[in-house]
């Protein structure tokens, strides 16, 4: 029993050591509702606010995205113009198309993590992405995509993906689809030209995934 005690005592040092600390900032001129799974949840940041989230070791799947035009009330019950989760503040699914995305999976150990920007559900908020210190670097999406985005794309709030807007086979490369069957088209090209760090399209993995040491914490920043 003691022995058992000692190795889980052990497992958690371990993890808490590899635990990352993501700090979300808004340098937005207006408020955005950051929101966050599978750890997180949401909340609301003015201009120049900030907060935090503690995902642990081995999370995999992370993603974080801000919401825009949102009304919670007192219970968190409401809606947003862009990146709404069910009408919840805290956010227990993703968001709604467009959303810009922050995602990552972090490692264990020696087992590196991973993380990138995605505009394949769309484009609503500036945003950049990387680990605090080091020599791994951030990744960005600094451009205003709204303003330049095709009529056919605009939505209210923010720029849809061709995925998102036409839902075709050519857009959103389904299975059994490859890299080799389903390249970039006109619409991923216009998002790569504008922020070329960002996934663009479901195979934009050559030059849009980023990896660095497990245990690094990372910041997060909206308008950069």
């Amino acid at each position: 029993m003691a022995s058992s005690l000692f190795i889980l005592a052990l497992l958690l040092t371990v993890a808490a050591t590899n635990a990352a600390t993501i700090t979300v900032v808004n340098k937005c001129s207006y408020t955005v509702w950051p929101a966050a799974i599978p750890v997180g949840g949401g909340t609301k940041l003015e201009p120049g606010q900030l907060s935090t989230i503690h995902p642990p070791a081995g999370t995999k799947s992370g993603r974080i995205w801000a919401r825009t035009g949102c009304k919670f009330d007192a219970s968190g019950k409401g809606s947003c113009t862009t990146g709404d989760c069910g009408g919840v503040l805290a956010c227990r699914a993703g968001g709604k198309p467009p959303a810009s995305l922050a995602e990552y999976t972090l490692g264990t150990g020696s087992n590196a993590d991973f993380y990138d920007i995605s505009l394949v559900d769309g484009f609503n908020v500036p945003m950049s992405f990387g680990p605090v210190g080091g020599s791994c670097r951030a990744v960005s999406c600094a451009a205003d995509i709204n303003a330049k985005c095709p009529s056919e794309l605009k939505v209210d709030g923010g720029c849809m993906s061709a995925c998102g807007k036409f839902g075709t086979a050519q857009y959103c490369c389904p299975p059994p689809s490859t890299p080799s069957t389903c390249g970039p088209t006109n619409y991923s090209r216009f998002f790569k030209g504008l922020c070329p760090d960002a996934y663009s399209y479901a195979y934009d993995d050559k030059t849009s995934t980023f990896t660095c040491a497990s245990g690094t914490n990372y910041q997060l920043t909206f308008c950069p």
